[in-house]
């Protein structure tokens, strides 16, 4: 009998693929995302030195409700941390999930607050 693979390990496949081809610089630093069930994670990673620069979390806003009102705060904190940091530009890594829900909206809060992907 074949073992099925489930959509974790399936996303975690897509996001493999997608990281060969996308790297943080100090200049330029790789925004990813990570996504659970009841939280939204935000990292800003310089991948030459392997070094976090920037991070935020949806547990850091005290918020209940609509989770795609969270990640839209969630972008907006993280870019107001990375402008503080002297951070304008980055890559956007998705960690393969789809580009819909709260990521888009944290993608186009974060964009909105001035961050440019």
């Amino acid at each position: 009998m074949i073992k099925k693979e489930s959509r974790n390990q399936l996303r975690q496949k897509r996001h493999l693929r997608i990281r060969n081809h996308l790297a943080g610089t100090p200049e330029r630093p790789r925004l990813s995302v990570y996504r659970s069930n009841k939280a939204i994670y935000v990292q800003l990673i310089d991948d030459v030195n392997g070094v976090t620069l920037v991070s935020a979390r949806s547990q850091e806003l005290n918020l209940s409700g609509n989770n795609k009102e969270v990640a839209k705060k969630v972008g907006t904190l993280i870019a107001e941390k990375a402008l503080k940091a002297n951070i304008k530009e980055v890559v956007f890594d998705r960690s393969g999930y789809l580009y819909h829900g709260r990521i888009k909206e944290l993608a186009d809060a974060a964009r909105e607050a001035g961050l440019q992907f």
